[in-house]
This record gives C-alpha cells, structure tokens and sequence, in this order.
C-alpha cells in the first residue's frame, strides 16, 4: 500500500466547503476553556463538514493562535457563532426546531451506540467544560443526553475526542445522504 498524496485526495477548496452539503448537526462548545480542545473540535467538525460549531461563556473564538494550531484551518470553513451562555445557543436551535442532545452521563441517557436519527431532521450535541461537564440547566433544555459507554477507572473523555466519536456516530447515520 501506497499512502496517498494530499492533491490526491481531492478535498475540498474553502469555497468548495462553504457551497457544499452539510452534516445537519450543529455542536455547541459549553465553557470549554482549552484553545486547543476548540481547535481540535473545529477540525473534526471540518473533517465531517458540519453545520456549524457554537461557542458559548468562556470558550474562546477565532481568530486565534492556539486554535488555529489544532483547527489547521477548520475554523475558517466551518460556520461558527458565538454566544454568552450556552442555554441561550440551545434556545435559538429549539427556535429553529434542532433537536438538542447534552453529552453526560446523566439518568435515563442514551448510550452513543443506540441513538435513533431521523434524517429529515436537524440536531445538536452540546459538549461541556472539561472539568464541571455541560451546565445542568443546559442539560434540563435538552431533548435528551447520550452517553458514551467506558470501561476504565476513569469517569470522562476529553472534549475533543469526544467530539469526534460523536460527529462520527451521527455522521455514520447520515453518509448515504451526502453521495445523493
């Protein structure tokens, strides 16, 4: 095996991405204070061509150093908004009638693995603060939380590599729809 070259992978160009079909899922960032955990979500979020990313309280914005070195350019093509809370970002994707999932272990979760998508539908995944997790009133907004199942002795994932597990899990229920 070969590994291939970059021309070879025919990716997108920004404005290729900008035109093209997106993931329906929006991910919002809850207080998430590493600049590199943004970054790193921003480029999975590009890798799956999401929506958009919603950066919310303390989560820092582009254009930034420390983003842009885990991002590698994903926060200049994914579409992002910022807003002072978190609680205000899931009103205004109830108001446009998204289905908001929280990530935390909470009762009655969803595990990762069993989630049901219609994909005529729009959704979001709210990830939270590496250390307190997603505000409990943002959880309370929400249509529901998933939880992905662990096996360790420890309790979390990072941020960023849950963000990844979880664009992969919705992304996989809707890739027939992206060779329409």
């Amino acid at each position: 095996m070969r590994k291939l070259r970059t021309i070879e992978m025919q990716r997108l160009s920004l404005d290729e991405f900008h035109e093209a079909k997106k993931l329906p899922l929006t991910v919002v960032l809850d207080d998430v204070r590493s600049l590199y955990n943004v970054g790193s979500v921003f480029r999975s979020s590009d890798a799956f061509r999401v929506e958009a990313v919603y950066l919310c309280g303390i989560t820092a914005t582009p254009p930034h150093p420390e983003i842009h070195k885990t991002a590698l350019g994903g926060e200049d093509s994914v579409a992002w908004r910022y807003f002072h809370t978190a609680t205000e970002a899931v009103q205004a994707l109830h108001n446009e009638g998204v289905m908001v999932y929280s990530i935390e272990q909470v009762e009655g979760s969803t595990k990762l693995q069993n989630i049901q998508l219609d994909t005529y539908k729009r959704y979001a995944v709210v990830l939270g603060n590496e250390v307190k997790g997603v505000h409990q009133e943002v959880v309370d907004m929400s249509d529901g939380c998933l939880e992905i199942p662990q096996f360790g002795t420890k309790h979390s994932l990072n941020v960023s590599v849950t963000a990844g597990m979880v664009i992969w899990e919705v992304a996989k229920r809707f890739i027939d729809k992206f060779s329409e």
